[in-house]
């Protein structure tokens, strides 16, 4: 009954979502362009594919070596790469250029979806992280696909809200072929909430498999040395959300109050925000400096990072890394990317979404907690302040990565051999 409520709720709302889509559409052109897809009207595929399902730009990005592994181990069988945001479907383009085909993932109508299948014609279908889309789920399964959720994840507090809809949750963990959970707790959590013990692994993260290639680690030597200024303190407050900019210009204000050449790169996590953030900068007595403008931060107290794709490089740019959506309550950020750069990694204490990574990162010595702006300053002062310190977490969190690869062999295998 749940499941069919849903459905007639979400074909209510929508003629109303396709409205509001049409009013982002005013400044977005790709907001418009591909409103078809999104009702599961796209090119029909020519053979099976394997459908690589994303939410936005974070879990585009992790699933980024596993559609590269799977390119090299079943090259024969075409991968389409869906994401419900323009930004995800922006950055796949930009690291797999033509070796995929990309799609708007459909609303989960059950006939938007339907239409969807029709077309795109998968042979498996593989979620990133915790994406329950009922009607995805239950009409995939119906179709005899073999259905993965790969670096799967349920916080506590995402587990209380499934459980509060067991009827619709149970059936939907019950299609799934295989849950490749990052962690114990993560599998305990889907077990509770109705997944079949024998569907469920705990493989690790994949997201521990972060690579740096040689050439981003040039061009963060290259933006330090030529852009930034190499001889300056520099620290990163990465994929930032409204409430925290504030915080992160504050804690700036009082660094600069001892370390005067201190320079902020501010990356604020969704493109949109992009402009608000560089006028706040300017209602601050902070000098601006924009990447879009290929402007010198030589002489500057903020860089803006208005770019898209560039964050695993900016991260190499800089000495301590902050991580956002944790100062306010959105659960946190992939702490990764810095940790494999071998820098100190400070966050707020909202990290919930990635309690697991955070906790190893904490029993490792490399992490550190702060709660508000003067935390923040005092925290990144310290490790200026204390440059063996600041190298020493540094190495332990590029051990703490070290430490945990391997997951990505492990869900490509299973992965394969499931299909």
């Amino acid at each position: 009954m749940l499941h069919f409520l849903y459905s007639l709720f979400f074909r209510m709302a929508l003629p109303f979502v396709l409205l509001r889509l049409w009013w982002q559409g005013r400044d977005s052109r790709e907001a418009m362009t591909h409103w078809r897809q999104r009702l599961g009207y796209l090119p029909r595929s020519e053979q099976p594919v394997i459908w690589v399902h994303a939410v936005s730009v974070g879990e585009t990005i992790a699933a980024a070596p596993l559609v590269e592994a799977l390119l090299v181990q079943v090259p024969q069988t075409p991968i389409l790469m869906s994401a419900m945001t323009a930004t995800g479907n922006e950055r796949a383009r930009s690291m797999f250029g033509d070796r995929v085909s990309y799609a708007y993932s459909p609303y989960d109508t059950p006939g938007s979806v339907r239409r969807f299948l029709d077309r795109a014609r998968p042979k498996a279908l593989v979620i990133m992280e915790t994406e329950l889309w009922p009607n995805m789920i239950s009409l995939s399964h119906k179709r005899g696909l073999p259905i993965f959720l790969i670096n799967a994840r349920l916080s506590e507090r995402s587990a209380r809200g499934y459980g509060r809809v067991l009827s619709l949750v149970r059936p939907l963990l019950g299609s799934i072929t295989w849950i490749a959970a990052q962690a114990g707790e993560d599998a305990r959590r889907f077990l509770s909430i109705g997944a079949r013990p024998e569907s469920v692994s705990v493989t690790g993260s994949i997201k521990f498999d972060v690579a740096i290639p040689a050439e981003i680690r040039a061009a963060a030597d290259l933006l330090r040395g030529d852009v930034l200024g190499r001889q300056r303190p520099v620290w990163i407050a990465a994929s930032t959300h409204d409430g925290e900019d504030q915080q992160i210009l504050e804690a700036h204000r009082l660094l600069l109050a001892k370390h005067t050449d201190a320079l902020l790169i501010l990356v604020p996590r969704h493109p949109e925000r992009f402009e608000a953030v560089a006028a706040l900068v300017k209602q601050s007595p902070f000098t601006l400096a924009r990447r879009s403008e290929g402007a010198s931060a030589k002489h500057s107290e903020v860089y803006l990072a208005d770019s898209m794709g560039e964050l695993l490089m900016l991260y190499g740019a800089a000495d301590v890394a902050f991580v956002g959506g944790s100062l306010i309550e959105r659960g946190g950020h992939n702490p990764l990317e810095p940790a494999a750069w071998g820098m100190p990694v400070v966050s707020g204490p909202h990290v919930f979404n990635f309690e697991t990574i955070y906790g190893q990162l904490a029993d490792g010595g490399a992490f550190y907690s702060v709660a508000n702006a003067e935390e923040l300053a005092s925290c990144v002062m310290g490790l200026f302040d204390a440059p063996e310190s600041a190298a020493r977490s540094g190495h332990n969190a590029r051990m703490v990565v070290d430490a945990n690869r391997g997951a990505l062999d492990r869900v490509v295998a299973g992965i394969i051999d499931r299909v």
